[in-house]
């Protein structure tokens, strides 16, 4: 019975979620799609409500009442909107009616008031007009008078400065100054013309005359101090007691006097420092001015110790009198130091003027260009005048002078090194007697023409400018470079006697630059300079690479790095020749003893008495000693290193491959091999190291192989013929034997005349 009743209400299911499975007329299955969602939305409400479970019919009695009721309730809401919206709409249109009658009141009341203020304006206007002519009559009156208020300012200001003046008031005067002042700058932004002319006039006027006053008055008081010292100071006349006070009473004045800015230029000197200043300037220009035999182009040095000298003659006045004053009146100011101030402005003038008259004189510019550099340095270091301050060098730095001085440096320095090179003693070393002053044995040209690079270095050392620096630098390498050139031409002439000792004073000439310029490239200055060349190098030192920019700036490079490259190139030619000669020279001394046939035949060492050197060997080795002592005492000791290592290197593969792979050797031959090697050549190198068998390692290991006894020799065949441990190489490193190859000890092993039969 369970499954009909399940049966009917899966049927009832599927008629609910598909109305058009069911069995229906034709006009029913064209209901519309809202039809089609109020039966979805009942079919979801009884799937919801009653599900599959046929005791849940009994909830459809409820479900209906339900539903009823909500249906109800809705047609009651219903019927009541329907009714209440015409009284709505009703009371609204009422509302409106209300509200238009009430506007068009107001517009009409808005348009009578308009009417009524539009006829009270035309009658007032008149009144109006005559009131704004009455207060622009005021207006009128009223600038006139503050006009006249200021010109009798003005006048109050003059009548009481010229009281103070009168009275000798001097503080009272220079606070009126000072007030007339004020007034100037407060008409600045007003339009009166005429009234600022007026009183700048006035400023002026009595600033003069204040000005003056005070000056006259504290020239006085200097001259009974005793100022200017124009020689050494000497025990003198005491001034008056109260010279002292009157200096300070006069001091203070003319140094605040000059800060009410009177539409002129502050001086880079306060006025009482100028005033100082007046009686030396005088005495300068009259000197060094005109026809006068003191004022001469070729005498800078007269006006430059001038200076000088009148610095540290006043300095301890400066320091004594004029200082005290300056602190007291809390002015951050050295006075020392603005004397200086002072008086090289008098130079930089005298320069600025001279300087461009010695342009085609090379001799004369040379002279200045010396005499400043002195000035300079003296300036600096005596009257330590502050770094920050310029100092006479930016007058040679000024386009014209610096390219002269380029140019002259240049010129000078290639006819400083012709005729050096010229001399005769050019390719000598000055310390060839002194054994242990010079390891460098440098020659005096390469000795002086370092030391002519240092001088330009220190010359253009103190100069304020980096580019400029730079430009320098530039020229220092030019010079380096032709240097070089030149030692190559030389090198070339005496290629054909590369023994020879003006050869040997190229190759320390060479060796004697590069250490310098090594030097040099760790020197603080030239770092400095090397991080300059990377931001601006390129102005001066020419485009710069990438990579070398990155050396540069990362400190991996160097200034010279170029021309450290050349000089290492030519040092290592001129390397070359020399162990190409001195193995050309050995290897013809020692031809009998490369194809002596008694290496196979010579006795064993027991039978001899004692061991001798072989005759065939005593011409190279003799040959050889001769070679090593001379350019022992030719070479310095860096490059004397370098040259016999060298050399050791090409003996030991030149003693291997035409003599011990040559031949054939028994057992006397290989002692007396071994005999040859560590009694007689190894020594010859021991001069100079500690462990000379080291440098010959090929002839030392293959003298170890054909000295083996026949059992040892016998087990190292059988070992280099079969690759089982313990392995060919771990048996040669057992017997000291490093360098040589299992293939070369089966050859040497092979050259002993015991093998000769297997």
């Amino acid at each position: 019975m369970a499954a009909p009743a399940l049966a009917n209400k899966n049927t009832f299911s599927d008629a609910a979620a598909n109305p058009k499975s069911t069995n229906v007329n034709d006009s029913d299955s064209k209901c519309t799609a809202e039809d089609v969602s109020y039966m979805d939305h009942v079919a979801e409400l009884v799937e919801r409500e009653i599900g599959g479970d046929l005791k849940s019919l009994r909830k459809v009695s409820g479900l209906l009442e339900t539903l009823t009721a909500e249906n109800k309730l809705l047609e009651e809401q219903v019927l009541t909107v329907s009714s209440s919206v015409p009284l709505r709409v009703s009371a609204a249109l009422s509302a409106a009616e209300g509200s238009r009658a009430t506007m068009e009141t107001l517009l009409h009341r808005e348009r009578v008031l308009s009417n009524t203020l539009q006829q009270h304006l035309q009658g007032s206007q008149s009144w109006a007009d005559s009131l704004g002519q009455i207060l622009g009559q005021l207006d009128t009156l009223e600038r006139h008078m503050k006009y006249l208020q200021c010109l009798a300012h003005i006048e109050d200001l003059s009548a009481s400065i010229q009281q103070f003046l009168m009275t000798n008031s001097v503080w009272e005067a220079i606070g009126a100054v000072g007030s007339m002042a004020n007034l100037d700058m407060g008409l600045k932004e007003s339009g009166c013309s005429h009234l600022q002319a007026f009183l700048r006039e006035t400023l002026l006027f009595w600033h003069k005359i204040l000005k003056d006053k005070l000056t006259s008055d504290f020239e006085e008081v200097l001259t009974q101090l005793h100022w200017p010292a124009v020689s050494p100071p000497t025990q003198t006349l005491s001034p008056p007691a109260n010279a002292q006070d009157h200096c300070k009473t006069l001091f203070k004045p003319l140094s605040k006097e000059m800060g009410y800015g009177l539409l002129e230029k502050a001086p880079p000197l306060s006025i009482p420092i100028q005033i100082m200043l007046l009686p030396l300037s005088k005495r300068f220009r009259y000197h060094f001015t005109g026809n006068r035999q003191t004022n001469s182009l070729s005498k800078p040095e007269w006006y430059l110790t001038q200076v000088l000298m009148w610095m540290g003659h006043n300095s301890s006045f400066m320091e004594e009198k004029i200082q005290p004053i300056l602190n007291r009146a809390g002015a951050n100011v050295d006075a020392k130091v603005e004397l200086c101030r002072g008086l090289l402005s008098l130079a930089q003038e005298k320069l600025a003027h001279d300087a461009p008259r010695l342009l085609y004189d090379d001799a004369l510019f040379c002279h200045l260009v010396d005499e400043v550099l002195q000035f300079e340095k003296e300036l600096r270091t005596t009257h330590a005048y502050p770094s920050s301050y310029p100092g006479a060098l930016h007058i040679l730095l000024e386009e014209a002078v610096f390219q002269k001085w380029l140019s002259v440096e240049r010129k000078m320095a290639l006819e400083k090194v012709d005729a050096m090179l010229s001399t005769e003693g050019a390719w000598s070393c000055q310390y060839r007697d002194i054994t242990d002053v010079d390891e460098l044995k440098a020659p005096d040209c390469a000795e002086t023409f370092m030391t002519l690079l240092l001088v330009i270095t220190e010359r253009y050392r103190s100069l304020p400018c980096p580019q400029a620096q730079l430009s320098f630098l530039a020229l220092q390498r030019e010079l380096v470079d032709d240097f070089r050139i030149r030692l190559t031409q030389v090198m070339k002439e005496e290629s054909r006697q590369p023994l020879g000792a003006r050869y040997c004073a190229v190759l320390n000439a060479a060796n004697y630059i590069s250490t310098v310029l090594s030097d040099w490239s760790d020197n603080v200055f030239f770092l400095q300079l090397q991080q300059t060349a990377v931001s601006v190098g390129e102005e001066v030192l020419g485009p710069l690479g990438a990579t070398e920019s990155g050396r540069l700036a990362s400190l991996e490079g160097s200034l010279f790095e170029e021309l450290l490259a050349l000089l290492e190139r030519l040092r290592g030619d001129m390397l070359g020749r020399l162990w190409e000669a001195v193995m050309r020279d050995v290897k013809e001394k020692a031809q009998l003893y490369c194809v002596c046939y008694r290496w196979i035949s010579l006795p064993s060492q027991c039978d001899q008495a004692t061991m001798s050197l072989s005759s065939s060997a005593c011409p190279f080795l003799l040959c050889l000693r001769d070679h090593l002592l001379q350019l022992q005492q030719l070479l310095c000791l860096p490059l004397f290193q370098m040259f016999w290592q060298g050399l050791a290197e090409r003996l030991d593969l030149f003693l291997y491959q035409d003599v011990i792979l040559y031949n054939h050797f028994n057992e006397g031959g290989a002692a007396q091999l071994q005999f040859d090697m560590t009694r007689n050549l190894f020594p010859l190198f021991g001069h100079y190291c500690k462990r000379p068998e080291n440098f010959f390692k090929h002839v030392k290991e293959a003298c170890i192989i054909l000295n083996l006894k026949a059992g040892p020799a016998l087990l190292l065949c059988d070992v280099l013929k079969q690759p089982q441990p313990p392995t060919p190489e771990s048996a040669l490193n057992e017997m000291a034997v490093y360098r040589l190859a299992p293939s070369d000890a089966q050859i040497l092993l092979n050259l002993r005349s015991a093998w000769l039969s297997r």
